[in-house]
């Protein structure tokens, strides 16, 4: 492991919420990690398909990056989302990462 430069090895005691949910066309299941790192922004997990993203309630006001984050079909599928996370997302809090 000489070749590798650690860039960070943080351990965290963080809250993890897991929500599902369904919408007229749809059914939801994510896990929300609320964590300090990475300028405090959620860690969000599609838990059907894995798939994740670091969202901030101005991150919520682009649809077109939730449709592509989570690989979306329609753009209807996006906005449910983005009303969804409106609520289960706290305003970011800006905190220095780095020193």
């Amino acid at each position: 492991m000489d070749f590798f430069e650690k860039l960070y090895d943080e351990h965290e005691n963080v809250n993890v919420r897991f929500v599902g949910f369904t919408t007229e066309s749809t059914r939801y299941d994510f896990g929300i990690v609320y964590t300090n790192l990475f300028f405090s922004k959620p860690l969000v997990i599609c838990m059907q398909t894995g798939r994740s993203t670091l969202l901030d309630p101005k991150d919520l006001e682009d649809i077109e990056y939730l449709q592509k984050a989570f690989k979306l079909d329609l753009y209807e599928q996006a906005a449910d989302l983005s009303e969804f996370f409106l609520e289960a997302i706290p305003s970011a809090r800006f905190e220095e990462q780095y020193d």
